[in-house]
Formats: C-alpha cells, sequence, structure tokens
C-alpha cells in the first residue's frame, strides 16, 4: 500500500468514526435507537454526498476503498463474536426447533415469494431468482446491535432471533452459493443440477456442525487462564480463535460472521468469560460503529428516478412482509406471545451483507442491469433503517404498558 493509499484510509476511518459517534450521542438525546444514528453518519458524510464534495489535491477526502471495507466487514466478526458469548451452546441446541424453523421459513417464503413476484413484474428467471437471493438473509448483526442497546439481548425473543438469524444465514449462504454457481454458467437456469444443488447445500450445513461441534470441544481447551500467564494472552488467543474461525468459513464459502459466532459461544462457559466479555466490549465500542457507518458510506442515490422507486418500493415492500410473517407467525406458536412473535419478525427484517454480496454478483456476472442493482443496495438501506426504529417503537409500548421487566438502557450510555 502506498503512503497516500494509507493516508486516504486512514482520514476514512477518522471521519467514518467521528461522524458515527457524534451521531450516536444526537440519537441518544433524541431517544433514537443509536445504531441508525451510526449509519445515517455514514450516509452524510459519505462519498456520494457531503464526502464527495471535500477535494483535496484532486481526491475526494472521503473514500471507501477496500481496506475501509475490509475493517467493516472486521466489525461484523467483532459483533457477532459478541454474539455468541451471550448465549451457551446448551441454549442454542436447546431452543433448535424453533430457531431452526423460523429461520428454515425466513428463507424459503421470501425467496420463492420474490421469485413469483418478479416473474409476474417480467424478470426472466435468472434475474427474478438472484432478486429473491437478496431477500433471504437477515443482517444479524444490526438486530443484535439494537437489542443490546435496548438491554434485551437475554430475552426469550432475542434468544430465537439469533438462533434463527444464524440459520437463515446458514440456509441464505447455501441459496447464494447455488445461484452465483448458476449465473456464473454457460448454461444457466437451463443448466440446473438438482443433485449438485443438494449437495451444496449439506456442504454447507455440515460444515457448520462440525465447526460448533468442534469449537464448543476445543476452543475451552486452549483458552484457559492455566495455559496462558502473560498479561493480554487470553484476550490475545480469543480474538485469534474468532478471527481464524471467521477465515475458515469464508474460506468455503459460508459466511465468516458464523465462525465467529461458534467460537463466542464456546468461551460463554468457560472460566475467562468475564475477561473476554469486558474486553471485547471495548473494542466493539470502536468496530460496531465503523460497521454501521461504512455500510451507510456506500449507499448513493443520486441516479434514482422514479422507475427505480416504484420497483425499490415492491422490493421492499416483498422484502418486509415475507420476514415478518414468515418468521413472526412461527415464532408466536413458540413463544406463545403474539408480541414477542412479533418482535421476532420485525427483528429479522433488516437485510446486509448477502443482499449486497448479491447484487456485485449480478452486476459482475452482466445478469442484473444497474437498474434493479439500484433497487436492491436501496432494500437493503430501507429495511436496516426500519429495523431499528420499529423495535423500538415496540419495546417503547411494553414500557408503556408497565409489561417490561427491565428498563431499556444503552451500552454506549452505561459507558
Amino acid at each position: 500500500m502506498s503512503e497516500a493509499h494509507f493516508i486516504e484510509t486512514i482520514i476514512g476511518v477518522g471521519i467514518l468514526l467521528f461522524a458515527a459517534k457524534l451521531m450516536a450521542e444526537l440519537f441518544l438525546r433524541l431517544k433514537l435507537p443509536i445504531v441508525l444514528g451510526e449509519l445515517i453518519a455514514g450516509m452524510i458524510v459519505g462519498p456520494f454526498a457531503l464526502g464527495g464534495l471535500q477535494i483535496v489535491d484532486g481526491k475526494q477526502l472521503l473514500q471507501i476503498n477496500d481496506e475501509i471495507r475490509i475493517l467493516g466487514e472486521m466489525g461484523a466478526i467483532v459483533i457477532l463474536f459478541m454474539a455468541g458469548l451471550e448465549m451457551t451452546p446448551k441454549e442454542f441446541l436447546k431452543g433448535g426447533k424453533a430457531a431452526f424453523v423460523v429461520g428454515t421459513l425466513g428463507v424459503v417464503i421470501p425467496f420463492f415469494v420474490g421469485l413469483t413476484v418478479f416473474q409476474l413484474f417480467g424478470f426472466d428467471a435468472l434475474q427474478s431468482m438472484l432478486i429473491a437471493t437478496a431477500l433471504t438473509a437477515t443482517s444479524i448483526a444490526i438486530s443484535i446491535q439494537v437489542l443490546s442497546e435496548f438491554g434485551k439481548i437475554k430475552t426469550p425473543e432475542a434468544r430465537l432471533i439469533i438462533g434463527a438469524a444464524i440459520v437463515d444465514d446458514i440456509l441464505a449462504i447455501a441459496v447464494l452459493s447455488v445461484v452465483t454457481s448458476i449465473a456464473g454458467s454457460d448454461g444457466g437456469v437451463d443448466n440446473i443440477d438438482i443433485t449438485e444443488i443438494t449437495i451444496t447445500i449439506l456442504k454447507v450445513l455440515g460444515f457448520f456442525a462440525i465447526m460448533l461441534v468442534v469449537a464448543v470441544v476445543v476452543i475451552p481447551k486452549i483458552i484457559t487462564p492455566r495455559l496462558w500467564k502473560a498479561k493480554g494472552s487470553v484476550e490475545g488467543i480469543a480474538t485469534a480463535a474468532f478471527f481464524g474461525a471467521a477465515a475458515l468459513a469464508g474460506s468455503i464459502g459460508l459466511s465468516p460472521i458464523v465462525g465467529a459466532f461458534a467460537v463466542g459461544m464456546a468461551l460463554s462457559t468457560t472460566k475467562v468469560f468475564d475477561k473476554i466479555e469486558r474486553y471485547i466490549g471495548k473494542i466493539g465500542l470502536i468496530f460496531a460503529p465503523l460497521f454501521f457507518a461504512i455500510i451507510g458510506a456506500q449507499v448513493d442515490l443520486r441516479a434514482v428516478d422514479l422507475n427505480i422507486l416504484i420497483l425499490s418500493g415492491v422490493i421492499v415492500v416483498v422484502a418486509v412482509a415475507t420476514k415478518l410473517f414468515g418468521c413472526g407467525l412461527p415464532a408466536m406458536y413458540f413463544l406463545k406471545s403474539k408480541q414477542k412473535g412479533m418482535r421476532v419478525g420485525i427483528g429479522m427484517i433488516s437485510r446486509g451483507e448477502v443482499g449486497l454480496i448479491v447484487a456485485g454478483v449480478g452486476v459482475t456476472a452482466g445478469v442484473l442491469t444497474s437498474e434493479v442493482y439500484s433497487t436492491i443496495i436501496i432494500m437493503v438501506v430501507v429495511t436496516t433503517i426500519i429495523t431499528p426504529i420499529w423495535l423500538k417503537i415496540e419495546y417503547r409500548k411494553e414500557q408503556k404498558s408497565g409489561g417490561g421487566t427491565s428498563e431499556i438502557k444503552s451500552e454506549q450510555k452505561s459507558e
């Protein structure tokens, strides 16, 4: 990396982090979700807004280069490791049936509804398939941050959201693997091999199961105070473990965040839990806002016209309705509560990495037009904004009715 490129990167990180914390303070005072403020901060100072107006030596002051995107992905990994620490393997398996059903329906329903709706709108089978794939995966990092901010991470609905979102993410990655292979093949949808599709999906599911078992059995034996005496050794080895698991997951096409989550769960019942939780909480204060600001900074709304807005409206309605009912209704059954089930549906609405990956793959392969690409990006942004606001409204209702057992609190405020 050249010196100029390095300086460009650290300037970008500094601006995004400062803007994110500034907006976090504002949103805290307005009693709005802090994560939403961090996301909007990125949109305001990003290269397609104010960041594009500040020119230094012929270049934009803020540019979202590859290094900044990598830091954003690292932020997502840190957030999911923190979420894993909040759930023991026993609790994950205990909610296995509910999480599996809710997570599976949260992928199957958006995919097939999206596929049907967009074929009716005149898109060909492959384009419809790619749009439908973008609708499948929940952005679990958004939901977790919101639930943590509200002090609700240990509630039954939060645990179901996390478990279902992990299942959802695994299945969505499997679907993405299949659809991208179809998009990249010469025969397209006419060259679909059911056997190959089944093997791909089973490979993804099998890898996660093996990784989870290995993490639970091996990680606690490696990360123990008996082996590591030097100051910072336990924290360093834990960090190496969850980044290593994330890399392993990513190397076979699974989302890296799944590997980090598995290691977090493995450490949730160990003697070093308190030490690691304190440490990663401090790291999260930097990486989490950076992650959300970077997502916001990549939003480009300059080319939006009436056609894009209409198509975006349809995609957003399908995105919201399929998760709200596809996940919310079965959650109501498992939690025996309409209110908690609704929160699960709301918590699963936010889309993220998979939607952005699908959009990029589709454009690169020449399958998606720039118009459809823009609508997918808008869908990701709108659902990301809707989720924290809607969840906050739901928990405010609980607070006003006296049904809450704990006050809504902000982790940032307590710091």
